[in-house]
């Protein structure tokens, strides 16, 4: 069938079917995935076209996939976390949903907890197995959208669950059926797609789902997961691991619209935030994440990081408050024990700190220098330099004109004889072997050692 496509304006062929291949042995791809070596990428240099959706935005998994690798939340903290993930979104819902467990009755009272807040951004969703009995506890969250479980390699479906092809399509399609029979919208989590037969079994299980969709009026999601992160980025790459093929498939070829449509990588292979970049670019309305990229093994795609990067696609923050960011990250190192990298982009404590004393001296003559960009204002989290045995005078002049609140006029130049001070005092202390970074509180008790007038006016200034 011939269809007018407004956006590339040239005629297409859309109307393709594909059959369910029902094998008698799986397709574990042992060219790629022989499990004694690292996994293959292959490519065939069958490239796919860029369809970049009308609309992008985030989903969070914090609660449901982020919270299995962590301690357990409390009720509070999920709420508190909750509030903040609705003012990194803003009132556009750039963070759209939030899914939740519902198996205990803690996951139930945190549920309730968010759902009482009456905040319309992110919509609560929740996450459950292809299992009808688990509808009665989507019924009983009122909860308009759940995500199912439908597992769609070889690995899944005749190693671990013992099926067919056949038989797992139709059971899926019966626990799908059963979610629209109580007025939910599924969400179809096609786990491990990056190791499933494409052509065999996922756009053949999609256009079913499709179909369904029409006949219904309901809008049915797909969520393509990476749960093993194999997905590849790479321009011309093979099936399964190739990103752009499996959006471009799922969109082109079953016909799954961009806003039905839904990214979840893992971290494994180091490629997960630009996975989920790809997969806006090629047409997924919908990225994954969970806060700091908490989650299984190697964990989720970061929200932060895709909030920014939302906003370096698009030129514009579209209502998002990334200084919620900085909060998040915060209460999540103490109030909640999380353990993050101090060099983590945008979150870690050390991101956007200099050691380096030539870089310092750039910092010092403009920060923008050295500096991503003004995380200042964007992030509430000022550049810093830290001070070393590689610092130098513009180290030190650098750290002390941002310790003590110095713009302007009021900036010391590293040839001040207060920083030509400090500098030999911490150049001692690395002579006699000391090989950590200098604390701000050791710092600021040497200045106050040495001109104790002077650090009086500067406590003054910095308290004003």
């Amino acid at each position: 069938m011939l269809h007018f496509d407004p956006k590339m304006n040239l005629l297409s062929n859309v109307k393709y079917r594909y059959e369910l291949q029902d094998v008698e042995e799986p397709n574990l791809y042992r060219e790629l995935y022989d499990y004694k070596s690292i996994p293959k990428v292959a490519f065939n240099m069958r490239h796919v076209p860029e369809n970049m959706p009308d609309e992008i935005w985030m989903t969070d998994t914090t609660f449901r996939d982020g919270q299995q690798s962590v301690s357990p939340f409390t009720t509070p903290q999920i709420v508190h976390l909750f509030k903040l993930l609705s003012r990194l979104g803003g009132p556009n819902g750039l963070v759209r949903q939030s899914e939740f467990f519902l198996y205990s009755d803690k996951d139930k009272a945190a549920l309730h907890a968010c759902q009482d807040l009456g905040l319309k951004f992110p919509e609560i969703t929740t996450w459950i197995r292809a299992n009808p009995k688990d509808f009665e506890l989507v019924r009983q969250a009122g909860v308009k959208e759940t995500g199912i479980l439908v597992s769609c390699s070889d690995y899944h479906i005749f190693k671990k669950m013992h099926l067919t092809r056949r038989q797992a399509l139709d059971k899926y399609m019966g626990v799908v059926k059963s979610a629209l029979d109580i007025g939910v919208v599924p969400r179809c989590h096609f786990e491990d797609i990056t190791r499933a037969d494409f052509y065999g079994f996922v756009l053949p299980f999609a256009e079913q789902l499709m179909d369904l969709s029409r006949q219904s009026g309901v809008p049915i999601k797909i969520r393509a997961c990476d749960t093993m992160g194999y997905g590849v980025h790479y321009y011309g790459a093979s099936l399964p691991r190739s990103v752009p093929g499996i959006v471009y498939g799922l969109n082109h070829w079953a016909q799954v619209p961009s806003d039905q449509l839904e990214w979840h990588g893992h971290n494994d292979f180091y490629k997960v935030v630009s996975n989920a970049g790809t997969a806006w670019m090629y047409g997924c309305s919908s990225v994954n994440c969970s806060l700091l990229g908490i989650g299984e093994r190697t964990g989720n795609c970061p929200l932060e990081a895709m909030a920014v990067e939302y906003a370096s696609l698009r030129g514009t923050l579209d209502g998002m408050d990334l200084t919620a960011v900085t909060e998040i990250a915060d209460y999540m190192e103490r109030e909640i024990g999380l353990e993050i990298s101090p060099r983590q982009p945008f979150v870690g404590r050390h991101f956007n700190v200099t050691r380096a004393g030539i870089h310092a001296d750039g910092m010092l003559k403009d920060e923008e220098i050295y500096n991503i960009f003004d995380t200042a204002a964007l992030l509430n989290r000022p550049a810093t330099v830290a001070v070393d045995a590689t610092s130098g005078l513009a180290g030190v002049a650098h750290w002390f004109n941002s310790y003590f609140g110095l713009t302007g006029d009021h900036m010391l130049p590293k040839t001040d004889p207060l920083i030509v001070q400090i500098r030999a005092l911490v150049d001692e202390l690395y002579a006699q072997g000391r090989n950590t970074v200098m604390g701000d509180q050791e710092l600021e008790i040497m200045v106050r050692a040495l001109d104790v007038n002077r650090y009086e006016r500067l406590i003054f200034h910095k308290s004003h």
